[in-house]
């Protein structure tokens, strides 16, 4: 029979880790961020928007993270880069509402499997792809 789910699951207790990790990263380095979990159905599992963090890229760090879990795990750095800047108009990618093609949107994969994803946004580009990487890693396996 073949399998019909999968066996990695990203817990509420994966996600909270995950965030506090990337809030923790993101105080140490002086930013003010807002840090969305998702699991690889694109649903909202947690998030926070810390004191100071813009209000209006909290919709931006949720989309980094359904942007990555769109695209089987594509950290949202790689996305418009891949592409020629045409290619990426051409296809969407750099125009669609609820696509974030720039850094800081990152993969979580347990044992190789896309459990969900981490997004942040409030920093440039390489900031909150520093800050979603931090949550990330405090749960991949």
């Amino acid at each position: 029979m073949e399998h019909v789910r999968s066996s990695a699951v990203l817990t509420l207790a994966g996600a909270r880790a995950a965030l506090d990790a990337a809030l923790e990263y993101a105080g140490s380095e002086g930013l003010a961020m807002n840090i969305a979990v998702l699991d690889p159905g694109g649903a909202l599992l947690a998030f926070a928007r810390m004191d100071g963090a813009f209000a209006h890229s909290g919709p931006i760090a949720i989309d980094k993270a359904r942007t990555t879990v769109g695209f089987g795990g594509a950290p949202t750095a790689d996305l418009y880069t891949k592409l020629s800047a045409e290619d990426a108009v051409i296809r969407g990618i750099a125009n669609r509402p609820g696509i974030a093609a720039f850094g800081g949107g990152v993969p979580v994969r347990v044992d190789g499997e896309l459990v969900g994803a981490v997004g942040a946004s409030g920093g440039s580009a390489e900031e909150d792809t520093r800050v979603a990487a931090a949550g990330a890693a405090a749960v991949a396996g």
